[in-house]
């Protein structure tokens, strides 16, 4: 085990790079995840590291529509989504550094370079800006991640995009160096790849597989294993024809195929002895045990046996891609699984909720409308921009003034605040600073500490306390009944402190706050079964075995109202008959 490995002198950190092939979207960030929590299972310490191609310097700035969520971690770094997967599957605590860039790696070489460390040298791709990446990756896989002080046993690097991209050259080949410089014993590389089937056909095709592997050997690298993405299991006829061409033991050969959640994938690995390959691999028997997946088999058997389900809408923005609100879905399910429920989440677009939309797309408007009354509880989370705003302000005075449980996210707290000024103190032009500058109705405010001359990593970011100021709130209980709680931020705006005692004479109370006692975390309506703002991001911190408090809650409460409403409905047919 790990232990007897530390008595008798620390071993150097191992790596197992995951590279992709083929296509994009294969899935490398839960192959590396399940990687690290079967590797985990056998008693070694696991952390990892993402490396995107991009140049950006972070996730921060990038679209939702094209990059999908930005995930925060508690040192407020703005990361890649894959990040949240890692910290979810193998339950740590990354930093920013965990996440490579090539706009970092850059900016640090240009400031090496301005500041005279290379000494008049010419500053090239090979070596500088490798032996950086290089120093990077060793660097951060020695920092621990789980709470411990010595480093950890294996760093699982995950290399975005895919083999042959312009972008990714230079990390391949500090990669081939790195590999070169550790050895064998070090290093082992998972090649991950697609095995189409021809729908005419209907046979399983390597051939591009066999072609992306001899690309990413012609750069100097040579997988170990191969894990092959397929919709059913690989025949054993394509296994060793991919042995043969690819250069690969059969029992090296491994095939994630389409399973009913996630939270099988580690399970196909170790029932395919993935870890006895890496531990092999990376000479690491004497450190590691055989796996013990009972709790994980449990969870992901349990998942498949529910047979009830809870109605979520989710009403957003960028409902179009769904990884762009990834760590919310992912932390309903976590809470849905807890209280027995299988997730049934609701897209519902908020612009077509608002009123224009009545003329101008009247079946899309009819559709969102009916999808919101015939769900159990209403979410809306974070964003940016005006877009679909009127939207979501109309969800959540429906569900205040339909009793349905309601949990709105920071930009979702915001809307529950302007929402109650509006149609209860009546003001009509209450708003937030961020759709409307000029509004005397300023509800919602920019920070005064927030920079408005630079988008990128300049708002309020990771994880701050929150005090409850009310200790017998709803919100309070839900968390155990602390005296304060450490949740994830992203936000530039802020409930305006002038309109706090108007609001909660309305009956709108703001039970949590930040140490100054002038910024609002939390809101509760009163009189009303569950309706929670809180202004942080409690669905980076939700982890399946631990679930997110806030979203517990909505979905106990939503089980409640669903029960109600169909109790209700039975009696009233019994009062029919």
């Amino acid at each position: 085990m790990a232990a007897a490995a530390e008595e008798e002198g620390r071993a150097p950190t191992k790596y197992v790079l995951i590279t992709g092939g083929v296509v994009s979207g294969l899935g490398k960030g839960v192959t590396a995840s399940s990687v690290g929590v079967v590797l985990k299972s056998c008693g070694l310490r696991v952390t990892c590291i993402k490396i995107d191609p991009y140049l950006n310097t972070d996730a921060g700035t990038m679209s939702p529509f094209e990059h999908g969520e930005v995930f925060v971690l508690d040192d407020g770094g703005e990361v890649d989504l894959d990040l949240g997967n890692y910290e979810r599957f193998l339950d740590v605590t990354l930093t920013r550094e965990n996440n490579i860039t090539t706009g970092k790696i850059y900016q640090s070489v240009i400031e090496k370079e301005r500041k005279g460390d290379y000494l008049g040298k010419t500053v090239q791709v090979v070596p500088h800006v490798t032996d950086e990446i290089k120093q990077w990756i060793q660097s951060v896989s020695s920092v621990p991640v789980d709470g411990q002080t010595r480093p950890a046993d294996v760093c699982v690097i995950e290399l975005g995009g895919t083999v042959g991209d312009i972008e990714s050259m230079p990390f391949i080949e500090a990669l081939r160096q790195l590999s070169f410089s550790l050895g064998k014993d070090n290093f082992c590389l998972i090649h991950v790849s697609l095995v189409p089937v021809l729908g005419v056909v209907g046979e399983q095709k390597t051939k591009p597989t066999q072609h992306s592997v001899r690309e990413l050997r012609a750069l100097g690298l040579t997988p170990d294993l191969l894990a092959c993405r397929s919709a059913q299991p690989l025949i054993g006829s394509a296994k060793e024809k991919l042995s043969q061409f690819c250069h690969v033991p059969v029992e090296n050969i491994l095939n994630i195929h389409d399973v009913p959640n996630i939270w099988h994938v580690p399970l196909i690995l170790r029932n395919q002895k993935a870890h006895e390959a890496i531990i092999k691999q990376l000479n690491l028997s004497r450190s590691a045990g055989p796996p013990e997946l009972r709790d994980w088999t449990l969870m992901a058997e349990s998942y498949d046996n529910l047979s009830t389900s809870v109605k979520i809408a989710l009403v957003g923005k960028y409902t179009n891609l769904s990884d762009s609100y990834l760590s919310v879905v992912k932390a309903l399910l976590h809470a849905s699984v807890a209280c027995s429920q299988k997730p049934s989440i609701q897209w519902v677009s908020a612009s077509d909720l608002e009123d224009a939309a009545a003329a101008s797309a009247p079946d899309a408007h009819a559709k969102a409308w009916e999808t919101l009354k015939g769900s159990s509880c209403i979410l809306i989370p974070g964003g940016f921009g005006d877009r679909g705003i009127s939207g979501m302000i109309l969800a959540a005075k429906y569900a205040r003034e339909n009793k349905v449980p309601y949990l709105g996210i920071c930009l979702g707290m915001q809307i529950s605040v302007i929402e109650m000024s509006r149609h209860v103190l009546g003001l009509g032009n209450a708003d937030s600073e961020e759709f409307n500058t000029d509004t005397s109705g300023r509800v919602v405010m920019y920070m005064p500490e927030v920079s408005k001359t630079h988008m990128g990593n300049t708002m309020r970011l990771g994880c701050r306390r929150t005090f409850f100021r009310k200790p017998d709130c709803l919100t309070s209980k839900l968390y155990g009944n602390p005296p304060h709680v450490d949740e994830r931020h992203r936000h530039r705006y802020e409930v305006n402190p002038s309109f706090v005692p108007m609001l909660e004479n309305a009956g709108l109370q703001f039970v949590g706050c930040d140490e100054s006692g002038n910024r609002m975390e939390i809101v509760e309506l009163q009189d009303h079964p569950f309706y929670i703002g809180v202004q942080f991001h409690p669905e980076f911190k939700s982890r399946p075995r631990k679930p997110s408090p806030p979203f517990t809650g909505l979905i106990l409460a939503a089980t409640e109202h669903m029960r109600t409403l169909t109790n209700v409905s039975n009696g009233d047919a019994g009062a029919s008959e």
